[in-house]
């Protein structure tokens, strides 16, 4: 049987969207269904107020972050593991007296800066956060059985994107606005087997009540989000994550290599 958000996305699209379009209706053991709304269960990140979670960080990655300048990252931690605090560059961090974490001007207060090379229990506070980091990619990397599979050849300028499990065995480009459409407690999962790119002054757009925090991008290659271009949603990338000048994200940037800003607003889901 289709699943019941493949009607509406038929009804949006207009045609239907069978085989390879969409999925049998089948949930398998690794593609649980989202008890609160349409879409696949949300991936688990954890606490957004725990340093060993990985739901705490707006930005985290494992081998450096850099800031050209300018940028401001709202409502959570930054932090970078297993490098040390020399791989967090352009943040003209201010250490505390405890040396458990830094501050700086460009991540808003309460927001802290954590690196390896601080002083406990920070050290193990980032290990258990980037193994939940690479966890949280692993589940979103493992569903199966997708309700849209190769969708638009990986281009999805101009589209409108229903609750779903979405799989590309390609890259995903975005040369015109997207629109994401649901309800606020609805449940995206994008799977890209290469990268993703969002044009320059371009934007993904919600719509409907549909939310950051449930829009989950794993991405094996690289995810480039160009000059003054908008992104939405929560960012798990095997490659690295880039914001090139002027761009912003709602949502979190969670890398597992390095993540590149340059005059940006980063802000929390």
């Amino acid at each position: 049987m289709t699943k019941p958000w493949c009607a509406l996305a038929a009804s949006i699209l207009g045609f239907a969207l069978f085989g390879t379009a969409c999925g049998d209706g089948v949930d398998g053991p690794d593609n649980s269904q989202n008890p609160a709304g349409l879409g696949p269960a949300a991936v688990d990140l954890g606490s957004t107020t725990d340093p060993a979670a990985a739901g705490d960080y707006v930005v985290l990655a494992k081998t450096g972050i850099t800031n050209v300048t300018g940028s401001v990252i709202t409502g959570g931690d930054l932090g970078v593991s297993p490098a040390a605090a020399s791989f967090i560059t352009g943040f003209a961090l201010i250490a505390d007296a405890t040396n458990v974490f830094s501050r700086s001007v460009s991540v808003t207060s309460p927001g802290r800066i954590y690196a390896s090379n601080y002083a406990t229990p920070t050290p193990a506070n980032l290990t258990t956060a980037v193994l939940a980091m690479q966890t949280a990619y692993t589940d979103a990397a493992g569903r199966a059985n997708p309700d849209f599979l190769n969708l638009g050849s990986g281009d999805l300028g101009g589209k409108t994107l229903v609750p779903g499990l979405y799989k590309w065995g390609t890259g995903v480009t975005i040369p015109t606005d997207v629109t994401i459409s649901g309800g606020a407690n609805d449940v995206w999962i994008f799977q890209v087997s290469n990268d993703v790119d969002l044009s320059s002054a371009k934007m993904v757009i919600l719509s409907g009540g549909a939310q950051a925090k449930n829009i989950f991008w794993q991405v094996a290659g690289r995810v480039t989000i160009h000059a003054n271009a908008h992104f939405e949603g929560i960012i798990f990338a095997k490659t690295g994550i880039t914001l090139q000048t002027g761009a912003s994200l709602h949502g979190r940037a969670l890398a597992q290599s390095l993540v590149a800003i340059d005059n940006n607003a980063i802000t929390a889901p």
